[in-house]
C-alpha cells in the first residue's frame, strides 16, 4: 500500500492551502457574519483552476482524479465551510450529472462556462416533503410534443440564486412505471427560463455566506432534450450523484475538524493558567491527542473511499462510512476545541465559534447521519 500522495497532489493541497489562508481569511468572519455571498471569492477560485477539477480537459476541466478535488474541498473547509460548499455543491452536485450523464451537446454548451466558474450549477433534489425519502419528490414534468412542462418546489438549493447561477438539475416525476411506481428524470433547468422562480435565501446558522434558496417552477418550458439521460433513469443517476458528493461533504468534515484542531493547539500554547500553558495539563493534552488521532482516521477513512471511486470499484459503503464519521468527527473537536478555548469560545472574536455553527449541517446535509447508518446496514444485509 502506498499512502504518498503524488507530487501534482502535494503542491495542489498547499496552493489552495496558500490561496486560502491569504485570500479567504481575512475576509470570511464579515462575510459570515453580513451572510454576504462572495463573488470576489468565487472568481478568485475560478482563476485559480479549481471550480472544475476533477472534469475532462476537454470541457476546460482540470483534468484531474477526485482524490485531487477531494484535497481542495478539504483545505477551504481549513478556513471556510460557505466557500468550500460553494466550490463543491457547483461540482459534485451542479456539474457531475452533466458530466456523467449529459449528452455531447450538453457537455459542450454547459461544462465549459461552469468549469471557468464563470457560471454556478446546482442540483435541485430536495422538497418540503421529500428529503431523507428523496425518491418521494412531488415536482412534475409532463412532457407536450417536445416540451416538458415542470411544476414543484425545491428547497434549500446551493447556488441557484446568484447572479452568476446559470444552471439546475432538477428531479421530477416524469411518469408512471409498468409498476405503478413514479418514474423520475434529471432535467436540466437554465435560470431565466419563464416559469422558473427563485424564492427567498434562508437565515441559515452556518455556511452563512453561502447561497442557499427556494426554488418554485410554474408551468415552466424546457425542451424535450433537456432531460439527462435515458427516460426513467433519473433515480439511480441521483443516487450515483449522493455517492460523489457524501466524498465532498466528508472532505468538508475533515478539512473543518483539521483547522478547528490547529486553532486549539494554537490556543493552547500561548493560554496559560496557573503558571504554564493550558496544552502542558494533561486533561488538554490527551484531548489534543483524541482530536488528532480522529482527524487522521477520518483521513485514510475518506481517501479510501476516493480511492475507490477513482479506481471505478464499487465505494457506495464506504462513501456512506467516509461521510458519517467525518462529520460527526468535525463536530467532537470542534466541541472540544471549544470547550479549550473556555469563555473565549463562546465569543464571535474567534473563528472556533463560527466552526462551532458550520459543522451542524454536515450530519444533516448528502444524507443524515441515519441516513448513512441505514446505506452502510443494507450493504450488510440487515
Amino acid at each position: 500500500m502506498d499512502f504518498e500522495l503524488t507530487e501534482e497532489q502535494k503542491i495542489l493541497r498547499k496552493t489552495v492551502r496558500d490561496f486560502a489562508e491569504k485570500e479567504i481569511r481575512p475576509i470570511t468572519a464579515e462575510l459570515d457574519e453580513k451572510q454576504e455571498f462572495s463573488y470576489e471569492i468565487v472568481e478568485k477560485m475560478a482563476n485559480l483552476g479549481i471550480m472544475g477539477i476533477p472534469f475532462s480537459d476537454k470541457y476546460g476541466g482540470g483534468g484531474a482524479d477526485y482524490i485531487s478535488y477531494i484535497i481542495a474541498v478539504e483545505e477551504l473547509a481549513r478556513v471556510d465551510a460557505s466557500s468550500a460548499i460553494t466550490m463543491c455543491a457547483h461540482t459534485s452536485l451542479g456539474a457531475s450529472p452533466i458530466y456523467y450523464y449529459g449528452t455531447e451537446e450538453q457537455k459542450q454548451e454547459w461544462l465549459p462556462k461552469l468549469t471557468s466558474g464563470k457560471m454556478l450549477a446546482s442540483f435541485g433534489l430536495t422538497e418540503p416533503d421529500a428529503g431523507s425519502d428523496a425518491g418521494a419528490t412531488r415536482t412534475t414534468a409532463r412532457l407536450e410534443g417536445d416540451t416538458w412542462v415542470i411544476n414543484g418546489s425545491k428547497c434549500f438549493i446551493t447556488n441557484a440564486g446568484t447572479k452568476i447561477s446559470g444552471i439546475v438539475t432538477i428531479t421530477a416525476i416524469t411518469g408512471k412505471k409498468e409498476d405503478g411506481r413514479n418514474e423520475i428524470g434529471c432535467i436540466l433547468v437554465p435560470k431565466g427560463t419563464e416559469g422558473y422562480n427563485i424564492g427567498s435565501h434562508y437565515n441559515k446558522m452556518g455556511w452563512r455566506w453561502s447561497d442557499t434558496t427556494e426554488l418554485s417552477f410554474v408551468d415552466c418550458r424546457v425542451p424535450k432534450e433537456n432531460l439527462l439521460g435515458e427516460r426513467g433513469h433519473g433515480l439511480r443517476q441521483m443516487l450515483e450523484i449522493l455517492d460523489g458528493g457524501r466524498l465532498s461533504v466528508g472532505a468538508m468534515g475533515l478539512g473543518g475538524a483539521q483547522g478547528a484542531y490547529e486553532m486549539a493547539l494554537k490556543y493552547s500554547k500561548e493560554r496559560y493558567q496557573f503558571g504554564k500553558p493550558i496544552c502542558s495539563f494533561q486533561v488538554n493534552a490527551f484531548k489534543l491527542s483524541d482530536m488528532l488521532t480522529e482527524i487522521e482516521l477520518a483521513r485514510l477513512l475518506l481517501y479510501k473511499a476516493t480511492w475507490l471511486k477513482d479506481k471505478n470499484k464499487p465505494y457506495i459503503r464506504e462513501a456512506a462510512m467516509a461521510k458519517l464519521v467525518c462529520s460527526e468527527t468535525m463536530g467532537r473537536v470542534v466541541n472540544q476545541a471549544l470547550q479549550l478555548h473556555g469563555g473565549y469560545g463562546f465569543m464571535k472574536e474567534y473563528p472556533i465559534e463560527r466552526f462551532y455553527r458550520d459543522q451542524k449541517v454536515l450530519d444533516i446535509a448528502e444524507g443524515t447521519s441515519e441516513i448513512q447508518r441505514i446505506v452502510i446496514s443494507r450493504t450488510i444485509g440487515c
